[in-house]
């Protein structure tokens, strides 16, 4: 093996021994690397390994998702956003994704004692996704989150 692939993979292992290990206190994600492979997928083209998103088409995950839980509707703004809803993953696999995503990209920011995503909640709330009302819905919701902060 060369030196910069033994370097390359030394440092691979060293930034997923901690991620594994947080990875073992977030419920509602029973195979984190299996979530880990669902959002790249189907989550990752459009915002980004690192959930920051495209300013022009992807809004950003990373240090804001977990802020819609904060806010009414926003649980279910998150379960309803065309490219959750429609994906072709089981209810119960796009619970996991769901409750992977915000430990990933915004732990910082679930409420205390948050409730993971459950199957069933993912699967009512995808029987009415949201279509031409999600930017809408979402801009309604980020004002509320604006709200909550400067409290």
């Amino acid at each position: 093996m060369d030196g910069r692939l033994r370097t390359a993979v030394l440092l691979a292992l060293a930034c997923a021994a901690p991620l594994a290990a947080a990875q073992a206190d977030w419920r509602g994600v029973t195979h984190p690397a299996r979530a880990r492979v669902d959002y790249m997928l189907k989550c990752q083209g459009c915002h980004q390994p690192g959930g920051i998103g495209n300013p022009a088409h992807t809004p950003p995950l990373t240090g804001q998702v977990a802020q819609f839980l904060a806010v009414p509707g926003g649980r279910e703004f998150l379960g309803r956003v065309p490219g959750v809803a429609s994906t072709d993953l089981d209810d119960e696999r796009l619970a996991e994704l769901l409750n992977w995503t915000l430990y990933r990209f915004d732990a910082g920011h679930l409420p205390s004692g948050f409730q993971p995503y459950t199957a069933a909640e993912v699967g009512a709330l995808r029987k009415i996704p949201l279509r031409l009302e999600r930017l809408e819905t979402r801009n309604r919701l980020l004002a509320e989150m604006e709200r909550v902060h400067e409290k």
